[in-house]
């Protein structure tokens, strides 16, 4: 995979890349948009195929829960994946699942010895699953949990170790992490090694106010990059 720029695919970019074909580095793909077995996506997305690298980003896994993982869903990962070939293949550190129940949002882990096992063993099954190395990427966190153990970045860096996955930094979500917990963006990017990133994301994100006054960054990808993200981007592309 070059180091450049690529984007998040979207159905609306569908005609313009076809059509103008910009000159990107990779094209990133939510799996769980792709699942079924035809249909205009997949037309689409063939189509682009012949003209992009892709890397395949799931949201469904949930590798932090506490439940296996859906053999089910990996089967339909792993078609996928034999099906597109995608140079990149990366998931969440976040449950989104319990008791066979889906829960529809990337809910957060305590960064606990068990937790940590539990994350392993899920990575090992992916990506023995897939046949694949896969790439974690770290949460925006709302709250912290009082049996935490560790830190985020020893958590990440300990899984990715044990397990020979590699990372998936999303910046903005460290930038938000550090605002509503009081915690230091920089500190945490540094204590990041860079042979460990495989990909960066960069994102928007909105700024709400409690009821109680506090203010709350929210990850929701609806708005540009922030200057202070661009910052700290910068800064971690010099020291990777």
């Amino acid at each position: 995979m070059p180091a450049r720029a690529g984007i998040g695919l979207k159905p609306t970019h569908y005609g313009e890349l076809l059509d103008k074909r910009p000159s990107l580095a990779f094209l990133e793909v939510h799996t769980e948009n792709y699942m079924g077995a035809g249909g205009p996506p997949h037309r689409y997305l063939e189509a682009l195929a012949d003209i992009y690298p892709l890397s395949f980003h799931g949201v469904g896994a949930s590798l932090g829960g506490a439940d296996p993982l859906d053999p089910a869903h990996l089967a339909r990962w792993r078609e996928l994946v034999d099906r597109y070939e995608p140079a990149l293949i990366s998931e969440h550190v976040a449950w989104s699942g319990h008791a066979g129940h889906a829960l529809h949002d990337l809910l957060p882990v305590p960064y606990t010895t068990e937790a940590l096992q539990l994350l392993c063993e899920h990575i090992d099954t992916m990506q023995s699953a897939l046949d694949r190395q896969i790439l974690i990427e770290n949460p925006s966190r709302y709250l912290d949990f009082l049996q935490s153990e560790m830190t985020e970045t020893e958590f990440l860096v300990e899984a990715a170790r044990r397990t020979g996955c590699r990372l998936l930094l999303d910046i903005n979500n460290v930038y938000v992490s550090a605002c509503n917990q009081d915690e230091d963006a920089h500190d945490y990017l540094n204590e990041i090694p860079g042979e460990l990133v495989a990909e960066i994301h960069l994102a928007g994100h909105a700024i709400r106010t409690t009821d109680s006054g506090h203010e709350l960054r929210i990850d929701d990808h609806g708005s540009r990059v922030c200057a202070d993200v661009w910052r700290l981007y910068g800064e971690t592309i010099e020291r990777i």
